[in-house]
């Protein structure tokens, strides 16, 4: 079976195609979130959720 497909998958297909090369930080992404939702507030909650989900991802417990 496929994956389904979001509307928001189009923002990340546009961010592999255009920078899928290249190598970040954490610390600059984090910089560029904090970035993000002060631009953005509306969007605190949900950056906020991503940003524990990447920060756990190796967490046996959850």
């Amino acid at each position: 079976m496929g994956r389904a497909m979001y509307f928001t998958d189009r923002g990340i297909e546009e961010l592999v195609e255009r920078r899928g090369e290249e190598e970040v930080s954490l610390l600059w992404l984090g910089e560029r979130l904090r970035e993000f939702v002060d631009l953005n507030p509306e969007f605190e909650t949900p950056v906020e959720r991503l940003a524990t989900w990447l920060a756990r991802l190796d967490d046996e417990d959850e």
